[in-house]
């Protein structure tokens, strides 16, 4: 069973969707319990980052996620959520990839917010297995993960290259959202529960 935690940070029923399409049983839970019982989890998001952050707080699910063992898959806010800081708020984060998240400049060649299909590259992770670099997904940001070492995707908006996607031990994220990526997502998401 996977558990996506609900802390109303949007995303949720597209999510469940993406899941249900594969086959896979999830369930909607803020309940530490349910959590824990879980083979894998999402942290889904859309929204603004702070006001996320504080829903996970008020939950008391902070210290619950750093704690989990099995595989964890952070989208957009909730990839966000996992870096160390942002500037939206701005907001510390649960420090899991040792990253900021930055917004993205505003510039006559790279909207802001950064919405549609871009292409991911430089892809090294069971993550992406199956996928090629130049597989395009959905992005739909205003702020990114600055490059690190636990990058195992890249992206360019304009000048800026960014993080797509991020990993460290049992934890992953994506800046782009799988559950509104086609195939090319439907594939991340079984890579997902594969693990």
């Amino acid at each position: 069973m996977i558990a996506i935690i609900d802390y109303d940070a949007g995303n949720i029923r597209s999510v469940g969707n993406a899941l249900q399409r594969l086959g896979a049983e999830y369930e909607l839970t803020a309940d530490p319990a349910r959590i824990l019982a879980a083979d894998k989890v999402i942290l889904p998001g859309v929204g603004n980052a702070a006001r996320a952050m504080e829903n996970l707080r008020e939950r008391g699910l902070c210290e619950l996620i750093l704690g989990l063992r099995r595989p964890v898959l952070g989208i957009c806010v909730g990839l966000q959520l996992m870096c160390r800081d942002s500037d939206e708020g701005p907001v510390q984060g649960l420090g899991i990839f040792d990253t900021r998240v930055r917004r993205f400049a505003d510039s006559p060649d790279a909207k802001v917010p950064h919405m549609g299909w871009n292409a991911i590259g430089n892809l090294d992770s069971k993550l992406f297995k199956g996928l090629e670099g130049g597989s395009f997904v959905y992005f739909v940001h205003s702020y990114y993960p600055e490059l690190c070492p636990d990058t195992i995707a890249t992206c360019r908006h304009g000048e800026q290259l960014f993080s797509a996607a991020l990993k460290y031990e049992q934890f992953y994220g994506t800046q782009f959202h799988p559950e509104k990526s086609g195939s090319v997502g439907a594939a991340i998401l079984q890579n997902f529960l594969a693990l």
